[in-house]
């Protein structure tokens, strides 16, 4: 680093100048460093059990799929298997999956559980529209 000006202010270093090149190299290696640390963190939070979720299940919802439809085929569950586990009948949960019905807070929190997930991730909530 000896191509690197230093500015004195009351005898201590106050300022570094140094060539672009190496200003631009050190903003790498500080994003590559950030982006190792985040890596690890991700990894930390697997290996204590995060669930990793593959993008078709949020872009489903998102585009506006059935949330609790969705959460079930991709925990590989039948409507029977989620509603007995649920408390409730299959009708009843085929109904909140086409939308016919909005089932309580109970059921949703019911079903919820049966698939370990949070009352949030089992409703929709269509984004706001745009003017």
């Amino acid at each position: 680093m000896s191509n690197v000006q230093l500015i004195l202010k009351e005898g201590q270093p106050e300022y570094a100048v140094l060539p672009y090149d190496l200003y631009t190299q050190l903003v790498e290696d500080a994003e590559m460093l950030q982006d190792i640390r985040d890596y690890d963190a991700a990894m930390q939070e697997i290996a204590n059990g995060e669930e990793i979720i593959p993008s078709h299940v949020p872009y489903a919802i998102m585009d506006g799929e059935n949330p609790v439809k969705v959460w079930r085929e991709y925990r590989e569950m039948t409507q029977q298997e989620l509603a007995q586990a649920a408390g409730i009948s299959a009708s009843y949960l085929s109904q909140i999956e086409t939308g016919k019905r909005e089932g309580t807070t109970a059921v949703l929190q019911a079903i919820a559980r049966a698939m370990n997930l949070t009352l949030d991730d089992v409703v929709y909530s269509p984004p706001p529209e745009t003017t």
